[in-house]
Parts: C-alpha cells; sequence; structure tokens
C-alpha cells in the first residue's frame, strides 16, 4: 500500500514491496499525489519496479547454485553430469561469497587453481552451466545483478581436436578381446558404431520400435544438439540387428555406467588404452567420406548441423588426394 501524508508545503507518497527499494516521491498537489502512486503500485503487482539491490547481500553463490541445480538442472537431459558438478562447485570457498561480492576475479582465481588438476576444456564444460546460471537469475529470477562474472572470464582451450582412427588389425584385436567378453551385447555394440557413427549415449537408447526395416532407418529422437535425426542403415548395420533378439524395448539393455566398465576392461585386454570409444564415431564418419559420401550425405548421418564440422573428417583421405595428384 501506499502512504500518503503532508510534509510541509508538499505531499509525499512512499511505496514499499518486498524484495524492492522504497520509492518516495513528493508532489505540490494531492490529487497528483494519489494518481502516481496508483500508477506505481500498478508497476510493483507487475514486478516492474527496479529490484533492490540489497538483496545481493543477502544471497550467497551456494544459494544460487543450490537453486539452479534443483530446478534448473533436472530439465535438461545431461543433468546426472551437471547435479554431480555442481555439487562438487558448491564444496569450493567461493560459495560462500555473497553475490554482491562476487567478481571476475574471483572465478579467475577458481579458473587457475582448477587448471593445476584439470584441463582447459574440461574446466570450460564445468564452468558452462555456472555462466547459465549467473544469466538465469538475470533475466527470470529478476536478481539484478549487474554482470554475469563469467563473462569476461578467459577460457581459451588450445584446438587439439582428437583425430584418432582405427589402425591396421585394431578392430580384429578389438573384436577378438571382446569375443570373451561375458555381456553378449559387446560386439554388436562396438559394429554397430563403427557401421552408424552414433554416439555411446545414442546407441544405448536405440528401441525396436525407433527401426523401420522395411525402410532401412533408424530414428534417434534424442541427441546432442537437441535435434532429432533419421539415419539410413547400411547392410552391415542390418546384420548386426538380425544377431539380437527383440525382447524388451531397448535394442542394447545396458546402461552406460555398466557399458563404461566394459570398454574399459576390453581396451585393456585388446592393448588399445589409448584408443576412446567416440574414436569409433570418428572411424564411421572417416568411412563414410572414403566411400564417396557427399558432405550433405555424411552429415545427414551424422548429425551435424554445421558441415564445416565435417572437414576435421577429410584427413584421412590426404593419401588418396596425393595418388590423384600423382596420376
Amino acid at each position: 500500500m501506499a502512504t500518503i501524508r503532508k510534509r510541509g508545503a508538499k505531499w509525499q507518497v512512499q511505496i514499499r514491496r518486498v524484495g524492492f527499494p522504497s520509492v518516495t516521491r513528493s508532489f505540490l498537489i494531492r490529487k497528483d499525489a494519489e494518481a502516481w502512486a496508483r500508477q506505481t503500485e500498478v508497476q510493483a503487482d507487475r514486478s516492474e519496479l527496479p529490484s533492490d539491490p540489497k538483496i545481493l547481500h543477502r544471497i550467497t553463490l551456494g544459494q544460487l547454485v543450490e537453486r539452479y541445480r534443483d530446478t534448473v538442472s533436472p530439465k535438461k537431459r545431461g543433468y546426472e553430469v551437471e547435479r554431480i558438478v555442481l555439487t562438487a562447485f558448491l564444496r569450493h570457498p567461493i560459495c560462500r561469497k555473497p553475490l554482491s561480492h562476487i567478481r571476475t576475479e574471483d572465478f579467475a582465481t577458481y579458473r587457475d587453481e582448477r587448471l593445476k588438476t584439470i584441463s582447459m576444456t574440461s574446466l570450460k564444460r564445468q564452468l558452462s552451466p555456472l555462466h547459465n546460471l549467473f544469466e538465469v537469475a538475470r533475466d527470470e529470477w529478476g536478481l539484478p545483478l549487474p554482470e554475469n562474472p563469467l563473462g569476461k572470464l578467459r577460457l581459451s582451450a588450445s584446438q587439439r581436436r582428437r583425430e584418432r582412427r582405427l589402425n591396421e588389425g585394431e578392430l580384429d584385436r578389438l573384436m577378438a578381446a571382446a569375443g570373451s567378453c561375458r555381456n553378449p551385447l559387446i560386439v554388436p555394440i562396438i559394429l554397430f558404431a563403427v557401421a552408424t557413427g552414433m554416439r555411446r549415449g545414442e546407441i544405448l537408447n536405440v528401441r525396436w520400435d525407433h527401426i523401420d526395416r522395411e525402410g532401412r532407418s533408424l530414428l534417434i529422437p534424442h541427441t546432442k544438439n537437441g535435434h532429432s535425426r533419421t539415419l539410413p542403415l547400411m547392410r552391415e548395420t542390418t546384420e548386426v540387428l538380425d544377431t539380437l533378439s527383440e525382447m524388451g524395448d531397448w535394442v542394447f539393455p545396458m546402461s552406460g555406467n555398466a557399458f563404461r566398465l566394459a570398454w574399459d576392461r576390453l581396451r585393456a585386454r585388446a592393448g588399445l588404452a589409448d584408443l576412446h570409444f567416440h574414436d569409433l564415431r570418428h572411424e564411421a564418419i572417416s568411412r563414410f567420406f572414403e566411400r564417396g559420401l557427399t558432405v550433405p550425405e555424411v552429415a545427414l548421418i551424422s548429425g551435424h548441423r554445421d558441415p564445416r564440422m565435417l572437414f576435421r573428417y577429410a584427413h584421412p583421405m590426404r593419401c588418396k588426394i596425393i595418388e590423384k595428384l600423382d596420376c
């Protein structure tokens, strides 16, 4: 409610609302004071008044992180990983500081400290939800943050893209080691990855009703970039599917953690400690180009939205370019 009172020769109006600083203004005529009071109260009801900057003294960074972790993160596909990252971040002393004292230099100190144990690329992934946190707090939660403290933080990771392909005989070694696995799904998962170029999470989430046998296509409804895609199935892929029994909804009924553990044991037995499962995606896409597929055709299968991202897969063809130049 607005308070109107006579102060000397003027009428003074004061409006107070929780979460906002009190607003005061003086008028010579009472009717003007009443009209301004009604207009300002409407703005207050719409939360259009400037926020109280003192609220930043009462909220710590940790409280903001907890709110984001518990309300925003669960809506993301990568919630489990993000929850672990944010929970670990809450143990750092920076989370005990009030928002009014958080500056870019605080995160610069945190950056330098973390880089002693992790790479810049890993740090960028961990700071990504924190950067979004400040944007949400300012734009959706109405906190009067003057700027995003992570907006000016320098995070220049070197562009060392992994370009690991299977060398001659490595796939045979991998399959020989996989043949001794107790889980019969390991072999078909590896063959499926090399034939389709799909990511690990995409493969483990394939359902039988996603597969069109007659049309030889596979629907991937949820992908890393948020866009669904339908990819054609090569003969090698359908042959892998023919070896599996359609029991249950999932083509490969196996959890991500179980497969990670099995993969680590598998590459140790095969003597391929430096081989990542994601390297099989690189191998598959490179093979698509070697089969003569065009960039749009490969992008349709791989799901890359930007064709420029596929240029990194052209390096295996250099030897073929040399052969053409020598002709």
